[in-house]
């Protein structure tokens, strides 16, 4: 089987069940105890008791329970779990710590089928926090977030130093983007004029952008903006 990282950079590229598969091999013994039982409770008891669910309370503790390495994976497992809408994941993204937000973030895409969960990546996206910022332009936001929200998620990564590595699809929806190629050309303008480096980064995103356009009909399904 792969080995995928369970840090908090890529849980939201990963099935549940090989997520959950990597992250028992990985947790001691009480860690991977807790993790089961708090599955098990969120698949037996999504709904509410009371002011929030069990299983939002379980989000708080993983950082205690299985580590900071791998808690943001026990917590959109717990997500998962728990089949939390929409609904439940806005309350969850809204009320919760930076930590549980981020999980928010990496559940969508296999929790959220269509483009409903698009304001949390857009409120992400208007934060400094990087940890934040990674888990926002992840595959959901590959999947959903329009050409020029994306465009501009891609430069908020240049300007706060998250590598671009965690930018999901970066390759197939820059590809031949002669927009994105222009912001990159201006922010490394502006760079130079006022004496600071450009981000290497910079340039492997313009590389990209110099890439031929797939055939015609076999394209991606987020169009480039005229």
């Amino acid at each position: 089987m792969t080995r995928h990282d369970t840090t908090e950079a890529t849980p939201g590229g990963i099935p549940p069940d090989a997520l959950r598969d990597e992250v028992a091999a990985q947790l001691a013994g009480p860690a991977r105890d807790w993790l089961d039982r708090a599955l098990t409770e969120a698949r037996e008891h999504p709904g509410a008791h009371g002011p929030v669910s069990a299983w939002e309370l379980r989000l708080a503790e993983a950082g205690r329970r299985c580590g900071d390495e791998h808690a943001d994976a026990a917590r959109v497992l717990i997500l998962h779990a728990a089949q939390a809408d929409l609904d439940a994941l806005t309350r969850v993204y809204r009320q919760g710590t930076a930590a549980e937000r981020r999980a928010v973030l990496h559940a969508l895409p296999h929790l959220v089928p269509g483009p409903d969960a698009v304001p949390l990546i857009e409120d992400a996206l208007r934060t400094n926090d990087t940890r934040l910022l990674a888990a926002a332009v992840g595959p959901y936001a590959a999947r959903h977030l329009d050409p020029h929200n994306w465009r501009h998620a891609v430069l908020k990564c240049l300007f706060t130093g998250v590598s671009v590595d965690a930018v999901a699809d970066l390759g197939e929806r820059a590809r031949a983007d002669g927009e994105l190629a222009r912001m990159l050309g201006d922010y490394a303008a502006e760079r130079s004029a006022a004496g600071r480096p450009v981000p290497e980064d910079l340039y492997r995103v313009l590389a990209l952008t110099e890439s031929a356009a797939p055939p015609h009909g076999t394209g991606t399904p987020h169009g480039k903006e005229s």
